[in-house]
């Protein structure tokens, strides 16, 4: 799903983001990768995810345990994803769970085995929405990115199901050389089908991923998507939001200003839109086997569920810590004014230079007015 979310930008330099207790910014959003095993085999997968067991795999009592810790945190909004979530057998049971607890309960399955009988068991779970990727407007384009023949069919399916059962969705793209022309009419199906909201991510080049860099925009082409979807604003009907693309909020504010305009955003709930990358300030990742990361795609760990709580890795985490002291942000991201409401993708950061801390690599703004606030 990645409906990311974070903490309001700004305050001072350096140290915890505001809001913090304990030294820690409040957690508004996790996604956990329930199961590694899926059905499809996208080409951008981060996980490189096969229709296979793993082994390691958290056991209900761990969810269970994981997810009552979770709400000592608050009501984060937690992701079910995957792999294909719909692939584990207790799927149900752990979505109902943490909807006792009072955690906000959403799932990220690719839409394949979304059967009308699953979205309404979905629904009784109380899973308050679902993400659904069309990386294509058709069958060819589609099925070409996630391995499969039937995908785009599959998806379609999926949607049709969670529409009857009153279930919530959102269209998820990412965003490739292959499908940058097609985002129009990726966006636009999106909204005929009664998409809540249209969310895109800039590819990261992770697990199978690192074989599609033909397929990564340029810093320029980056730049004009995320203007492209600033103009959308206007002209659909959908909550919009950028993922893995941090830029879009400098973007945001530039074009507010431009315009005379208050950048004015949700900052609670699935419409939350606060903050350019999150890792380890608002968001985390558990993997399959209970790894603790900053987000799925920056492959470092902060802990693991089967040797210490969530709560406690998210509080104490040094790798956590460091990405919260935005003064430690090195190269241009180091200076740059918008710092504190983009910060750079720090996964493309860590795969380019081996460094989390490391200038954002495709990004074309050069800073202005150093650390001065926008």
């Amino acid at each position: 799903m990645t409906s990311h979310t974070s903490g309001h930008p700004g305050g001072h330099p350096g140290g915890p983001p505001p809001g913090a207790q304990d030294g820690a910014p409040p957690l508004r959003l996790v996604a956990w990768e329930t199961t590694r095993r899926c059905n499809l085999s996208c080409l951008h997968c981060r996980a490189g995810a096969e229709d296979h067991h793993y082994p390691g795999e958290l056991t209900t009592a761990q969810g269970e345990a994981f997810l009552t810790d979770l709400a000592t945190l608050g009501q984060p909004v937690v992701i079910l994803t995957g792999g294909e979530p719909l692939l584990r057998p207790d799927i149900f049971h752990l979505a109902r769970f943490g909807t006792d607890l009072g955690l906000r309960m959403v799932m990220a399955p690719n839409g394949t085995l979304l059967t009308p009988e699953a979205a309404e068991r979905l629904v009784e779970a109380g899973i308050a929405r679902i993400s659904i990727s069309l990386d294509g407007p058709d069958s060819a384009s589609h099925d070409a990115f996630r391995g499969q023949a039937g995908a785009f069919a599959g998806a379609m399916n999926g949607i049709a199901a969670a529409t009857a059962a009153g279930l919530e969705f959102q269209v998820n793209t990412t965003v490739t050389r292959s499908n940058l022309g097609q985002m129009q009419a990726i966006q636009e199906l999106a909204a005929a089908k009664g998409a809540v909201a249209h969310h895109i991510f800039l590819l990261v080049p992770t697990g199978r991923g690192r074989a599609l860099t033909g397929e990564i925009i340029t810093a320029e082409e980056y730049e004009d998507v995320l203007n492209w979807f600033y103009d959308q604003r206007d002209q659909v009907d959908m909550e919009l939001k950028a993922t893995c693309a941090p830029h879009y909020y400098r973007v945001l504010r530039q074009r507010a200003k431009v315009e005379g305009r208050k950048v004015e955003f949700a900052t609670e709930g699935l419409a939350a839109v606060t903050r350019g990358c999150l890792g380890g300030i608002g968001f985390a990742f558990v993997s399959h086997v209970g790894r603790v990361q900053p987000c799925g795609y920056l492959e470092k760990s902060a802990g693991n569920l089967t040797e210490a709580p969530f709560s406690d890795i998210w509080r104490d985490s040094e790798l956590f810590r460091r990405l919260r002291d935005y003064d430690q942000l090195q190269g241009k991201c180091g200076i740059c004014e918008y710092r504190k409401v983009c910060g750079g993708c720090r996964a493309r950061a860590y795969e380019v230079s081996g460094d989390e801390m490391a200038e954002e690599p495709l990004c074309t703004y050069q800073p202005g007015r150093a650390g001065k606030k926008p």
